[in-house]
């Protein structure tokens, strides 16, 4: 569905900011994109979704170079979540999706408020103006805008910027029913929660390079200490002990009244970013 070769950009003679950049996402697959402020992952998605020129090196959607897709088909199957919501703020919600719905031809189109329910938005809110919406609902109206056409290939980034963990956890559902639709889904975030139960793989970006690409699960796993930590209650004390995972074989090697809990030791999924960086996600 996509596929990065050499890719390089630059701001200005000093200031390239990507160092030759490869990378495929499948189809169906989604695929997150991750890394600090400053790091290129905007400007490598602008340069995807065609709004970004100049740049070097080959990309390709949908089996076609960019630089060659000049056809109103072409975008048609692209939709777009940007980070900051782009919507007319004098301009509800339903006159936003039906304006940005006529672009795209009558059976492609999904009905706007049948998206609207799913996202959850407040029918109250449905015909008045975007200015009055708070940010959780200017996002859900942004994710509707990038929905409406039923996308083949779907760009988010941050979709869960702005949600409460109620609607952080209703658009991750609703971008793993994309998938499994089979929607191709490049995501980029700093929400390492969103990275970690939703894209099939991740790439790790810093300075402009892209560090390491692989699953979540196997970036663990590669570095996880084989450690687990039991909470545990004996003689009406609770403690935590740590022990190696291989102790376990011959059950738990000390007494015990009660278990209380047994956790894996292995890295979360920001420890693995840190690691392959030397940065945080900020």
């Amino acid at each position: 569905m996509i596929e990065v070769k050499d890719l390089t950009f630059s701001y200005g003679r000093d200031k390239q900011v990507l160092h030759s950049l490869n990378f495929t996402v499948g189809n169906g697959e989604i695929f997150g994109f991750l890394g600090p402020n400053g790091s290129g992952k905007s400007t490598t998605q602008k340069i995807l979704t065609g709004i970004l020129k100049g740049y070097g090196g080959i990309v390709s959607l949908f089996g076609q170079d960019i630089k060659d897709a000049h056809t109103q088909e072409f975008f048609l199957k692209i939709g777009v979540l940007f980070e900051f919501p782009y919507l007319y703020s004098n301009l509800s919600a339903l006159d936003n999706l039906h304006y940005f719905a006529s672009f795209y031809p009558k059976e492609q189109v999904r009905n706007a408020e049948e998206v609207l329910d799913e996202l959850e938005f407040k029918r109250d809110f449905l015909k008045k103006p975007v200015s009055s919406y708070s940010k959780g609902m200017r996002q859900r109206v942004s994710m509707a805008r990038a929905l409406i056409s039923n996308p083949k290939l779907l760009f988010l980034d941050e979709p869960t910027s702005g949600l409460d963990p109620a609607g952080a956890v209703l658009f991750r559902n609703i971008i793993e029913k994309e998938r499994k639709k089979g929607t191709t889904i490049f995501l980029t975030t700093h929400n390492m929660l969103d990275a970690d139960f939703l894209c099939n793989r991740v790439a790790f970006i810093a300075n402009g390079e892209i560090k390491v690409i692989d699953t979540p699960k196997k970036l663990k796993e590669k570095n996880s200490n084989h450690q687990v930590e039991i909470d545990y209650l004996y003689q009406g004390k609770r403690d935590i002990t740590i022990i190696e995972i291989s102790e376990l074989k011959a059950g738990i090697p000390f007494p015990y009244d009660e278990i209380i809990s047994i956790h894996s030791k292995e890295p979360t999924l920001e420890d693995m970013f840190i690691q392959y960086t030397g940065r945080g996600l900020t």
